[in-house]
C-alpha cells in the first residue's frame, strides 16, 4: 500500500474538509489550525487533539509548520461575502496571507482553497492570483479554480462554493460533476428527502444533553452525537400561524398582511427565500450558520398537506437535519453550544464535495 498523502487543514472550523478527505482514503491528516474553541474540540473529537492546534494562526511559527503533501483551507470569508461588509480593508481578509505562509514552508505539492462565490471577484484573489507570477511567494504554482456547486457533487444542497487549486507541476483542471439535475446523464441530484426523511417530525426536547468534555485545556459542551443534535424551538403563536401559510417552495410572499411584519409589508422585492419553505425533491437552499431561524431563509421543514392541516411539520429544521444536509457523516460528533454548533454546520464545506475533490486529486498528487 502506497503511504498516506499528508496534509494541514487551516481555518478547520470543526472539520468539514477534513472529513471529506479522510473518508476519501489515502490521506493523514498531520496538523489543523482553527480559532475558534468549540469548532477546534469538534475537530479534535472527530480526528484527534494531538495534531490539532487551536489559537491564532498568525502564533503558529514557521519552524512549527510540518512538511505535508497537500494544504487545505477556506479562510474567512466574511469580509467579502455576500453577507458581510465587503470591506476590502477588513482584517479576516488578509488571514489568507497565513495561508500562503503555510504554503511556502509546507511546500505541499497542490493546495486547496474554498470560499464564498464572490471570492473570485475580490481584492485578494486577485492579490493571491499575483503571488504565482515570478518573484512571488506562490511562483513554483499554477493556480485553477472554479464555483462548483455542492449538489453536482452528492450533497442535497445548492451550495456555491469557489474552489482555487494550487499545483507545483502542471494545472490541474477543475474536476468534473458527479451529479445533475433530472434529464442529465449524471445520477440525479441528491434531495431533500434523501437526507433527512424518517427522522421525527417532532423533537422530543429543545435542549442538548448536559455533559461537558475537556479539550486543549478548557471545558466546554460535548460530545453530542448526530441524534443529540435533533433539538426543537419553542416558536411563538405568530411564528406558527406564519410556518402554516407557507407551501414547499413559497417564502414570505405567501403569507396574508395580517401576518407580515413591517418591513416584509413594505419591501416588496428581494429577499425571496426569508420564512421558505423546503421541498421534498429537490435539493435544499444554502445553509448557513442561522438555519434555525426561518426568518433567515429557506429552513422550514418541507412536510405540508395542502388538504391536510394535520400533515404539516410547522418548525425550521433542527441541527441534526442541518448537519445531515450538509453531508456530515452518522457517526460524526460535536461540542459547542446550540448556537456554536449551528455556526459550526453554516460554516463547513460539505464533507461528500470534499470527498469528491480527494478523490480526483489522489492519483494526481501522488
Amino acid at each position: 500500500m502506497p503511504r498516506p498523502l499528508t496534509m494541514i487543514d487551516l481555518f478547520a472550523g470543526c472539520g468539514g474538509m477534513t472529513s471529506g478527505f479522510v473518508s476519501a482514503g489515502g490521506y493523514e491528516p498531520v496538523m489543523s489550525v482553527e480559532y475558534d474553541l468549540a469548532a477546534a474540540a469538534t475537530y479534535a473529537a472527530n480526528f484527534g487533539e494531538d495534531h490539532t492546534r487551536w489559537g491564532d494562526i498568525a502564533e503558529v511559527r514557521n519552524s512549527e509548520i510540518p512538511k505535508a503533501d497537500v494544504i487545505i483551507g477556506g479562510p474567512p470569508c466574511q469580509g467579502f461575502s455576500n453577507l458581510g461588509s465587503r470591506d476590502v480593508n477588513d482584517p479576516r481578509n488578509k488571514l489568507w496571507k497565513e495561508y500562503i505562509r503555510f504554503v511556502k514552508h509546507a511546500k505541499p505539492k497542490v493546495f486547496v482553497i474554498e470560499n464564498v462565490d464572490r471570492f473570485l471577484k475580490s481584492t485578494e484573489f486577485q492579490l493571491l492570483e499575483a503571488e504565482t507570477q515570478p518573484g512571488g511567494l506562490l511562483a513554483d504554482y499554477k493556480l485553477n479554480w472554479s464555483l462548483l456547486l455542492a449538489a453536482d457533487f452528492g450533497a442535497p444542497q445548492r451550495r456555491k462554493r469557489t474552489i482555487v487549486i494550487g499545483s507545483r507541476r502542471e494545472k490541474i483542471p477543475m474536476p468534473s460533476p458527479t451529479h445533475g439535475p433530472v434529464g442529465s446523464l449524471l445520477p440525479e441530484w441528491r434531495t431533500v428527502r434523501d437526507a433527512i426523511e424518517g427522522l421525527p417530525e417532532i423533537p422530543e426536547t429543545t435542549e442538548l444533553p448536559k455533559s461537558s468534555v475537556e479539550f486543549f485545556g478548557q471545558r466546554l459542551p460535548g460530545v453530542f452525537k448526530s441524534e443529540d443534535l435533533h433539538i426543537g424551538r419553542q416558536p411563538t403563536d405568530l411564528s406558527l400561524r406564519r410556518y402554516d401559510c407557507i407551501p414547499p417552495g413559497g417564502g414570505r410572499f405567501d403569507l396574508p398582511d395580517e401576518l407580515l411584519s413591517r418591513c416584509w409589508r413594505e419591501k416588496k422585492t428581494g429577499t425571496t427565500d426569508v420564512m421558505g419553505r423546503m421541498r421534498w425533491d429537490q435539493p435544499s437552499l444554502t445553509i448557513r450558520t442561522e438555519f434555525f431561524k426561518p426568518e433567515k431563509g429557506q429552513y422550514l421543514h418541507p412536510q405540508w398537506d395542502r388538504d391536510n392541516p394535520r400533515n404539516r411539520v410547522n418548525r425550521p429544521i433542527t441541527h441534526r437535519e442541518a448537519a445531515l444536509l450538509q453531508t456530515f457523516p452518522a457517526q460524526f460528533v460535536w461540542c459547542g453550544s446550540k448556537i456554536q454548533i449551528a455556526r459550526q454546520i453554516g460554516n463547513a464545506v460539505p464533507p461528500v464535495l470534499a470527498e469528491s475533490i480527494a478523490n480526483y486529486l489522489r492519483p494526481l498528487v501522488r
